[in-house]
């Protein structure tokens, strides 16, 4: 899983020619810290048809401002340089996650 920071943002996610993953999360978040070894073993599961990514917001408040990530934990999914999905809060459990990750491989 590639970590993220605002310089390698752009070039990893928004210029890529893949279906990007970015999980945005921050060391204060105890959820987003639970969900991470999960997010691990999807990574295994579809890392060769979507590129898996994580940033730490705390790093990067306003990319992630911009990006329109107003809680954690969100994940999303990003095509074309867009965020085409996304699954945030409350709603971000595994098979959630995984069922909008099907969508796109």
């Amino acid at each position: 899983m590639l970590s993220l920071d605002k310089e390698t943002f752009e070039t990893e996610v928004l210029n890529s020619e893949e279906v990007v993953f970015v999980d945005f999360w921050s060391e204060g978040c105890e959820p987003c810290k639970a969900l991470l070894p999960d997010i691990e073993k999807l990574s295994e599961t579809y890392g060769d048809k979507i590129k898996f990514c994580k940033m730490d917001t705390t790093k990067a408040r306003r990319l992630a401002i911009k990006q329109k990530v107003l809680g954690l934990p969100t994940l999303a999914i990003y095509k074309g340089g867009e965020k085409v999905d996304e699954v945030t809060k409350d709603d971000a459990t595994v098979p959630n996650i995984e069922e909008m990750i099907k969508k796109y491989v």
